[in-house]
């Protein structure tokens, strides 16, 4: 790569930085700033004033608060039930829809259409009304059936699997169309020539398609970890506002649970950045 090229992609980038620069970097450096520190109203009302309490606020959250860690070890459960089912859901959908039939591009479009609708106040209203939730469960008494066939730690493994299954269905879209570029990627030759040997679609699956898409699986994967932790009906998130709005523990405290959940995402996702690499290099 020549300077030219260089310069070019940093002028590409430029927008970005500027943005990181001007919106992102102050708020994230004041942040960790805040986090060290229990801030509270100055007497004379004339602002606010910032004591030193070093690591206080991190060990309360584990120590002196007892609901952000049952929260968190929630959120973490329902990630791992929710993730890979709605990847899983993610590359059936996309398989069925990457097959030439009447209308492909209607069924594409309703498939996206909850990325666009379920966002912010929309789908705090259809949560409101109960349309977050699959009705047949409570009205066919799905739970107590589950329950009583199976033992209660894969009943209630299951059930948080369809307790989520709205939610999969509503946040699949991104992921369908990742996978859709991804089948794209795959030369038709390719399955030409393993159907010529006598390869079975089941075959051509497994020895062509699975090992070309499992790049654009961990970016999913990481996808959906991060799309999850920012759901508008996280628990953590809210734990997190009440804490920054409540005057006993203020900014401070608030912004030091926000950092603990930052990096407790970040354990997965680095994970799965490192297992990506490493494919990588073998098939090199």
């Amino acid at each position: 790569m020549n300077a030219a090229e260089s310069l070019r992609g940093l002028l590409f980038l430029l927008p970005w930085l500027c943005g990181v620069a001007f919106f992102l970097a102050y708020p994230l450096i004041y942040s960790i700033y805040v986090s060290f520190q229990k801030i509270g109203v100055k007497p004379d009302g004339s602002g606010l004033s910032y004591t030193y309490v070093g690591w206080s606020n991190f060990r309360d959250a584990f120590i002196l608060d007892n609901e952000f860690p049952v929260e968190m070890l929630q959120f973490v459960y329902r990630s791992v039930l929710t993730v890979p089912v709605s990847v899983i859901f993610a590359l059936l959908v996309a398989l069925m829809l990457n097959q030439r039939f009447p209308g492909r591009m209607v069924f594409r479009t309703i498939f996206f259409l909850p990325v666009i609708f379920a966002t912010g106040e929309v789908i705090q209203e259809l949560n409101a009304q109960g349309q977050g939730t699959i009705p047949f469960l409570q009205q066919y008494n799905v739970t107590d059936l589950l329950y009583s066939t199976f033992s209660p730690s894969v009943a209630k493994a299951i059930t948080g699997i369809l307790d989520q299954f709205v939610i999969v269905l509503w946040y699949s879209g991104i992921q369908i169309l990742i996978f859709l570029a991804a089948f794209q990627t795959i030369a038709k030759s390719t399955y030409e020539a393993a159907q010529i040997d006598g390869a079975t679609p089941w075959e051509s699956f497994w020895k062509i398609t699975f090992p070309a898409i499992v790049p654009f699986i961990v970016l999913n994967l990481i996808y959906t970890v991060v799309d999850l932790a920012t759901y508008p009906f996280n628990p953590v998130l809210k734990l997190i506002t009440l804490n920054m709005e409540d005057v006993d523990t203020g900014y401070g405290y608030a912004s030091a649970l926000g950092w603990i959940y930052f990096i407790i995402l970040l354990i997965p996702i680095a994970v799965l950045v490192i297992w990506s690499r490493r494919q990588t290099r073998e098939k090199r």
